[in-house]
């Protein structure tokens, strides 16, 4: 199936009702904790409503100049990446490419092919990103991708499961939150040879109580919260 599990032959697998599967853990290629780091930026402020803070735009720069330039950056919403590609291309000396420059395919075959550019987009990137080797070292996260507090639809379920006596914001807006982190961060390792770091610049995936639920829908890089140790750890990926 679509899934990867392996179905007999004589299973009544997709008949109405039926309860009858057999499922085959075929485990990952990938040796996560020696292919990649994730780091969150602990020291950083929340993220707010007012754009990128002046802190936030510092790290992301210094993490860019140490991965010399090789960046995914995944944001929130497209003003926020706009914000970032022009700061990026006023204090960096790499190129940054920003969705809606061109379409997303010419994008991301312009960024394959020259190792030291930047891509910077939103959510078809968070999903449609295939690029393997060295033109993709740092995936940037702005912020946890939680759903808008204005999605009509998301707002109505969270609401029913807390009217059921259940946690509407883990069950609705953290899951979906957390569907969104782990596509983003599977665009770092796409073969086996790749090394890197995904970096997520929200503080709150460290310090808030519902941090370990969004976590643990990760692949088990070696963290860390330290950005001596990241910047280093991109330099030599760059050496």
């Amino acid at each position: 199936t679509a899934s990867g599990r392996a179905v007999p032959a004589d299973s009544d697998f997709g008949r109405p009702d039926s309860g009858r599967w057999t499922g085959l853990d075929a485990g990952s290629p990938f040796d996560y904790p020696r292919s990649a780091i994730l780091y969150v930026a602990k020291h950083l402020p929340r993220p707010g409503r007012a754009g990128i803070a002046d802190s936030t735009m510092d790290e992301l720069a210094a993490l860019v100049d140490a991965a010399g330039g090789r960046t995914l950056g995944l944001f929130s919403s497209m003003r926020a990446a706009r914000e970032a590609a022009e700061a990026i291309r006023e204090r960096c000396a790499h190129p940054v490419l920003c969705q809606g420059d061109d379409t997303t395919s010419s994008l991301v075959r312009r960024f394959a092919e020259d190792p030291e550019t930047c891509l910077f987009g939103t959510l078809s990137l968070w999903q449609g990103v295939d690029v393997p080797g060295p033109s993709l070292s740092l995936v940037i996260i702005d912020r946890i991708p939680f759903p808008r507090p204005d999605d009509p639809l998301l707002t109505a379920r969270q609401r029913a499961v807390d009217a059921r006596g259940g946690n509407g914001f883990l069950s609705v807006a953290a899951n979906h939150a957390a569907l969104l982190l782990a596509q983003g961060a599977g665009r770092l390792l796409r073969s086996v040879d790749d090394r890197g770091v995904v970096a997520v610049l929200d503080s709150r995936l460290a310090t808030a109580g519902y941090g370990g639920y969004l976590m643990a829908s990760l692949p088990p890089f070696w963290r860390t919260t330290d950005p001596k140790t990241v910047r280093s750890a991109l330099q030599r990926l760059k050496a």
